[in-house]
């Protein structure tokens, strides 16, 4: 028999206090796709990374085509066909589309960059993940799902005969979903081999034939084809049962936020009109480009809207800016946590206190820090040896946690959430979803924006469904579906 494509034998890793990896075995054949799953912090992006040339495992073997290899850097992982779609996008901003396609492997004419053929190149790669967009737009324009199949066509390009996958659809639509999952299905029938990493177990039962499960750094079990389901996968991540659908109903109380006209910058012509109440969970559906995050940016004061009027318990809010947003009691936890919800280079403790920081004279309250965070650790279950511990060590559901608990202490009247549970994993969404009814039981306004149309059922109370930047249509608990909500955003069921 021929060799297996890809081969994983008995490889550790471990970084300072934290064994990551602990004898794991793994096999990847040519033409298959690999699902690999686990609880954030099981073990799986370092593995990924040993495989990219990111890292090097302490002991252990990798061997690819049954030849044994031990990769320095990425470049030398991708010059063997192992190419990697990180989970947190690494792309660089001041490209352009065309630029970052091509980085490090430009198309040159002596010491002249071929552009108009880059260009012609790039739109032809982009086109097969179907995104839509001028090879000359600089990468900081675009959109953080537009920005995910960059990366994807970006790491295309290289005809990899194994390419992981690390969340890729994390910030996609359901309709770009399935144009990923054909592109998958095109490389499986030409026999390149697939690692996928995702927290979405739907997506995972859809498109793998084997899953192998991670947990605390080790193998936990594998599932073939035939054995794939939902429970057996959390069964093999956690370890443990968890609570079934938290999902409850809420009665709704006094209007929170009250929205009229509102216009943003991205959506000039567009006006929005809508009311949360308190006691109250509404989500936000519609496609990429809908105008979704632009309406929680807007509200927030990070993007101060063109008109409009927004209120927050009967009264008028100017939200020209985050400072004069959360003063309202308007907060957000944004989409990209890493850059526009933490300082990953502080520790928990000050990333936590950030938005309600007190002083004694000139010195910061320690004392009140100390306090927040040990409150903040033990109520919301972030997984970290103590406050002093560096925010960008923690897991990406930690790390969300952390955004969640350092709004949470500001004692909001309104709670919007953008993508509340990208890059996380069961466990913690389970966790997340419990304290975000818990609060608003308590009489919390909840408004988030999910792509996942399975997040946007469980958890709201109430859905508006946005579609070229208007409301399309608003769609109580009763009337709630998958095919209602597409038909609003796709414009066919607007009013």
């Amino acid at each position: 028999m021929a060799a297996p494509l890809l081969q994983v034998d008995g490889v550790a890793k471990a970084f300072p206090g934290v064994q990551a990896l602990q004898d794991v075995q793994l096999v990847l054949q040519r033409g298959e796709v690999l699902a690999l799953i686990g609880e954030n912090g099981a073990g799986k992006s370092t593995l990924m990374k040993i495989l990219a040339g990111v890292h090097r495992q302490d002991r252990g073997e990798v061997r690819l085509d049954g030849t044994p290899v031990l990769f320095a850097t990425p470049g030398e992982a991708l010059q063997h066909g192992i190419a990697l779609i990180h989970q947190e996008l690494n792309l660089c901003d001041n490209l352009t589309v065309a630029g970052a396609q091509f980085l490090g492997r430009e198309l040159r004419r002596g010491p002249f960059l071929r552009r108009r053929a880059m260009d012609a190149a790039a739109v032809s790669s982009l086109a097969r993940v179907g995104l839509d967009v001028e090879p000359w737009r600089l990468v900081a324009t675009l959109a953080p799902g537009h920005k995910q199949l960059l990366e994807i066509a970006r790491a295309l390009r290289g005809q990899a005969k194994v390419l992981i996958m690390d969340e890729p659809t994390s910030s996609l639509t359901q309709q770009e979903t399935e144009r990923l999952f054909a592109v998958v299905g095109e490389l499986r029938r030409q026999g390149q081999g697939i690692i996928y990493i995702s927290h979405r177990l739907g997506e995972v039962k859809q498109i793998a034939d084997r899953v192998v499960a991670l947990r605390d750094g080790r193998n936990a079990g594998e599932l073939a084809r035939d054995a794939i389901t939902h429970d057996r996968m959390v069964a093999l991540m956690v370890g443990r049962q968890l609570r079934g659908d938290s999902r409850q109903a809420h009665a709704p109380g006094a209007i929170a936020l009250a929205v009229a006209g509102l216009r943003t910058q991205a959506r000039r012509h567009a006006a929005v009109t809508f009311t949360v109440r308190e006691h109250e969970i509404v989500g936000i559906a519609g496609l990429l480009g809908a105008g979704r995050s632009e309406l929680l940016r807007a509200l927030f004061g990070a993007d101060a809207p063109l008109a409009g009027m927004v209120q927050v318990g009967g009264r008028a809010v100017t939200p020209n800016s985050p400072a004069a947003a959360a003063a309202a009691g308007l907060v957000l936890v944004p989409e990209d946590r890493k850059l526009q919800g933490l300082v990953l280079g502080m520790n928990v403790r000050e990333n936590l206190s950030l938005p309600t920081l007190r002083r004694r004279g000139v010195l910061i309250d320690r004392a009140y820090e100390q306090a927040l965070a040990r409150r903040c650790i033990g109520e919301l279950n972030i997984a970290t040896p103590d406050g002093e511990q560096v925010t960008g060590l923690l897991s990406g559901g930690n790390q969300q946690k952390v955004v969640l608990g350092k709004w949470l202490a500001a004692a909001p009247k309104v709670l919007l959430l953008d993508e509340p549970t990208r890059g996380v994993d069961v466990g913690a969404r389970a966790e997340i979803y419990d304290r975000l009814h818990a609060l608003a039981a308590q009489g919390l306004a909840v408004l988030f924006v999910s792509s996942e149309l399975e997040e946007v059922l469980t958890l709201a109370d109430r859905v508006l469904v946005m579609h070229e930047g208007r409301i399309a249509g608003e769609l109580s608990r009763e009337h709630m579906g998958e095919e209602a909500i597409i038909a609003l955003a796709t414009g066919k069921g607007a009013r």
